[in-house]
């Protein structure tokens, strides 16, 4: 909803100055960076039109949205441990808020606030805040959207002119008598701050990129009152009585339980809310470039919202939690410390004491299509795209309906056992088919073997006549220890009585009974353990042949066919998430040796049969799940995120490390991961050709360069002697000669990995690599153009391979640093709270 132009230079200063958690000595206590004085202007901006739109959403007093975001910011922003999360009132807790004003009335619901304050602070004590991570995004989201309806459904009665009822239902039921009895001055109002809320960033050329530097909703509010004032309409206005009338919180009466119930929501919902902002604001800092940021503590910042609602409360504001957009808003703005958060709060309480009069001539009707705007964003397409991919689309649906109709603890409770209902689902979703062929009976099963499946295996495995020759085939990606001990149960009985047994697709690692298993058993009635190769059988090499779907390097006969099977849920690097249709695919760093079946003889086999193998196991199993995906991109062309430029190295799989799917990458792998600087290609302009394809073309977004580690172009420039450019490969790597160079001078440019120093040269060559490559990109004329026009960005990445672990680039071009990347779904900066 803004837009701002942040100064890395001031901000990158004062960073080095006065870092988070450490405040200079001495005289410079108090100083503040340029960068968060800004920011915090900005956010004020945002904050204060919005803060006033929720608390006329819940019923509440309209002075009471400001307490709320001077005091919440201020006390969340001292003793929180998300130094750029900018706390408030948030339309995700609007219904439950004016629920409790309505049935307890406001003292009660003061008593609430600081009850839920009191618990947030003992679970910030008991160190659980990673536990809320694990609620389903699709619950969350969910919950969000149905409160988005809900919100959007009763301010739909006063943009029209009227009075909103106390329910969803009730809301409906008035609908068409409210249309009848339109108030044109309100409609019109309400009408003109839609059109403005939705087309501010839409104003083309440089008058639009001025108007932008004050936020929409801001701007909606001035013209909106203006015009109001212009025409001399006689509208319902922002009533704000004298502070001397404010009412503070009384002692709770009502009920117990419903009570407890409604801190518990308000616990629960706002901590939730508080915390998943604050990982994707981890997110932003990572990835804007100045100085760096601490991580958020999330234990310390549920303390520090708990603290601030134990506040709010006391002085009769409105519930708080770290709200999504503010916080976005303070961190791409530039904000360095916590001090912009506080300073907000000064300013939001300059406004309230100063501005009465100006406030008062804010027509109700504008403040209503405002939160009726921000109600219609909380049903993010993003969110829906997102949990359809993952196949929790039902989950979403059922959440968001049975929080609008039913209230948010009742809906959340429903998402979540409708959440276990479909995980239940997938779990018993396992095809196992029996059939006879050439005299052996044959026993494929696919997808997931766990103890809810084996009563269905058992009685197939016992059709099998006594002393037949049989062979098993898993097609899984799990086997828990109660369908183990039942294969081997079976297989033992089987062998006592006559019959042969070939167990194939149980992979090593994958079962719960702990033993190392081989990645593909062939038993036999003369073999010692027929879970085990022989102790002389050679090895052949592993079999690394990557699935078209999901990307994991797995044998053929491991892949997973089962159309039920979870979507891949971890998004790194900025990337895409697999398709809707493509099955979820168990990964290894690097697949396990195949044994050699009795009937083949011990040894390697042709390259040839792995490839014939691979690709005869994709079109049985794979292409059927992504025959769709793949038929809609070829109507519709490639619409590629981003560019990912990575090594050739065959152990970097970049769909696996990016949970990525047909069409979400555009990849260019060479040896190195090398950007030759413009100009100095020798007559190979192949990736400078896929840069300009892939930005001035395709539209990517991002462009990330992934180095890796025990990189053997790395190794070998170690190792090279000057004038050794006899070969094409070395003439190659004399494109990563600035990187060499930059690791000999980096004394006063050191790289480190997560708070590490590199472990060796090696590691140290390949992190500086991916910096020098990225100053490569930036001297490319199709780069340097979409950077200036503000529509690409550019990212460092670094996987190590042995601890298959992600690092992404941070910190500043003096001091890069390579952070861990943590895998979350929850990412609520596209709701508009």
């Amino acid at each position: 909803m803004s837009s701002c132009i942040p100064d890395h230079a001031e901000a990158h200063e004062a960073g080095r100055i006065h870092r988070p958690h450490s405040p200079p000595q001495g005289s410079r206590r108090f100083h503040i960076a340029p960068a968060d004085l800004s920011a915090s202007v900005t956010v004020f901006l945002i904050s204060l039109p919005l803060s006033l739109g929720i608390a006329l959403a819940t019923g509440a007093p309209l002075q009471a949205g400001l307490v709320a975001a001077a005091v919440g910011s201020l006390v969340a922003g001292r003793l929180g441990g998300a130094p750029l999360t900018v706390s408030g009132p948030t339309a995700g807790l609007t219904v439950v808020t004016a629920d409790l004003i309505q049935q307890y009335g406001w003292r009660t619901t003061c008593a609430v606030t600081i009850l839920a304050g009191v618990t947030q602070v003992a679970l910030g004590w008991l160190r659980v805040a990673r536990t809320a991570l694990a609620v389903s995004p699709a619950i969350v989201h969910g919950m969000l959207a149905g409160i988005g309806v809900t919100i959007a459904v009763a301010q739909l009665h006063i943009v029209l002119g009227g009075t909103p009822q106390s329910s969803v239902l009730d809301n409906l039921r008035a609908l068409p008598a409210q249309l009848a009895e339109l108030h044109p001055g309100a409609l019109a109002v309400s009408a003109l701050t839609l059109v403005v809320l939705l087309g501010w960033s839409r104003i083309p050329g440089r008058a639009g990129r001025l108007m932008r530097l004050v936020p929409a909703a801001l701007a909606a509010m001035l013209i909106a009152t203006a015009a109001a004032l212009v025409a001399g309409m006689r509208l319902p206005r922002v009533d704000l009585p004298s502070w001397s009338n404010h009412a503070l919180a009384g002692f709770p009466e009502g009920p117990v339980l419903p009570l407890a119930a409604a801190v518990l929501t308000i616990t629960l919902v706002g901590g939730v809310e508080t915390l998943l902002s604050a990982v994707a604001v981890d997110k932003i800092a990572a990835t804007r470039g100045g100085p760096p940021v601490p991580r958020a503590d999330l234990d310390r910042e549920l303390r520090g919202q708990g603290f601030a609602n134990m506040a709010s409360g006391a002085l009769g504001g409105l519930p708080v939690t770290g709200v999504a957009v503010r916080s976005s808003a303070n961190a791409r703005c530039g904000a360095v410390t916590r001090n912009a958060a506080m300073l907000h709060s000064l300013w939001i309480a300059a406004a309230a004491l100063l501005l009465v009069p100006v406030l008062e001539l804010i027509p109700l009707a504008a403040l209503a299509a405002l939160v009726m705007v921000i109600g219609v964003q909380m049903v993010s397409i993003i969110h829906i795209r997102t949990v359809n991919r993952h196949r929790e689309a039902l989950v979403y649906a059922v959440t968001a309906v049975a929080v609008t109709f039913l209230g948010v603890l009742e809906g959340v409770g429903v998402g979540v056992l409708a959440a276990v209902a479909v995980a239940l689902h997938r779990l018993t979703r396992t095809r196992i088919v029996h059939e006879v062929r050439d005299g052996v009976h044959h026993v494929h099963v696919r997808g997931q073997l766990t103890f809810l499946v084996v009563p269905r295996l058992s009685r197939v495995l016992h059709l099998i006549p006594e002393g037949a020759d049989a062979v098993v085939e898993l097609h899984g990606s799990f086997v828990d220890h109660a369908a183990y001990e039942s294969l081997e149960d079976w297989r033992n009985s089987h062998r006592a009585h006559g019959g042969s047994v070939r167990l194939t697709g149980l992979r090593r690692g994958l079962t719960a009974a702990g033993a190392a298993t081989p990645a593909e058993a062939t038993p036999t009635p003369q073999a010692p353990d027929a879970l085990a190769p022989p102790a002389d059988a050679p090895a052949p090499p592993p079999d690394t042949s990557t699935t078209a779907a999901g990307g994991s390097t797995e044998p053929a006969d491991a892949t997973v066919p089962s159309s039920d099977a979870a979507a891949p849920s971890a998004h790194a690097a900025g990337s895409g998430s697999g398709r809707p249709d493509e099955p979820h695919r168990a990964t290894t760093a690097s697949a396990a040796p195949t044994a050699p079946a009795a009937d083949e003889p011990a040894g390697p086999r042709p390259s040839e049969h792995e490839l014939v193998r691979g690709i005869s196991a994709f079109q049985r199993e794979t292409a059927p799940l992504v025959r769709s995906e793949l038929a809609r991109l070829a109507r519709e062309g490639q619409r590629p995120a981003q560019l990912f430029l990575t090594c050739a190295d065959s152990r970097l799989v970049t769909s696996m490390i990016t949970s990525s799917g047909p069409g979400d990458l555009f990849v260019v792998r060479n040896v190195g991961n090398l950007v030759p600087a413009p100009g100095e290609e020798s007559g190979d302009d192949s990736v400078a050709a896929a840069i300009e394809y892939a930005v001035d073309v395709l539209g990517v977004r991002s462009i990330t360069v992934c180095g890796h580690s025990g990189c053997g172009a790395m190794q070998a420039l170690i190792d090279s002697e000057p004038g050794d450019d006899g070969t094409p490969l070395q003439r190659w790597l004399r494109h990563g000669l600035p990187s060499l160079r930059r690791m000999a001078s980096g004394s006063d440019r050191p790289v480190r990995l997560a708070g590490r120093k590199p472990a060796d040269a090696v590691e140290l060559l390949c992190l500086t690599n991916v910096a020098q490559q990225l100053e490569h990109l930036e001297a490319h004329e199709a780069v340097a153009r979409a950077m200036r026009e503000g529509r690409l960005e550019l990212h460092g990445m670094y996987f190590h391979v042995g601890e298959a672990q992600a690092y992404l680039l941070g910190g500043s071009a003096d001091t890069p640093v390579f952070e861990d990347i943590r895998e979350t779904e929850a990412d609520l900066t596209g709701a508009g709270n």
